[in-house]
């Protein structure tokens, strides 16, 4: 519907979550903690100060953005991301939990592929004026939350 991937445009979510490896992705196979045939639950490539760890939930399909998400995936993200908070809650023991989508150029997006993000939040964390320090990572910086989230994810009987 309101398309603004460039043309030619080699989607890094559905590079690392088809888990093929490129230069136009920063996402390897030991970030994903859950997959379903809907949704992939990963921890993001880039951490934010002071909120490290944090996951995205994305599509499977390649969806470029929320007016082009059906109503019965939105269902989905919405019920797993109810799973991902806890998981952050226990996991990582952190005060609360916020949940951020954008959506066009305009919205801050900046990978033209659906995806929620899940952070993990701590008292004063400064997260509003954080959200533009991030960094990109190494799978070996990932894993060790990866590990713990999948962890809890996998003894987690039914997760939607």
């Amino acid at each position: 519907m309101f398309n603004h991937a460039p043309k030619d445009y080699k989607c890094p979510v559905c590079l690392g979550i088809k888990k093929i490896d490129s230069v136009d992705t920063l996402i390897r196979p030991s970030d994903i903690i859950y997959q379903d045939n809907l949704v992939t639950v990963l921890i993001n490539s880039f951490f934010i100060s002071n909120n490290a760890g944090h996951v995205i939930i994305v599509p499977n399909e390649h969806i470029e953005n929320i007016f082009d998400l059906p109503d019965n995936l939105a269902e989905h993200i919405t019920k797993l991301s109810k799973k991902v908070t806890i998981a952050l809650k226990e996991v990582y023991k952190c005060e609360g939990v916020t949940l951020l989508q954008n959506n066009e150029p305009a919205g801050d997006q900046h990978a033209f592929h659906y995806h929620l993000h899940v952070i993990p939040r701590y008292d004063k964390d400064n997260l509003s004026q954080n959200l533009t320090n991030k960094k990109a990572t190494t799978p070996e910086e990932r894993l060790p939350y990866a590990e713990k989230l999948k962890k809890y994810l996998d003894a987690e009987t039914s997760l939607v």
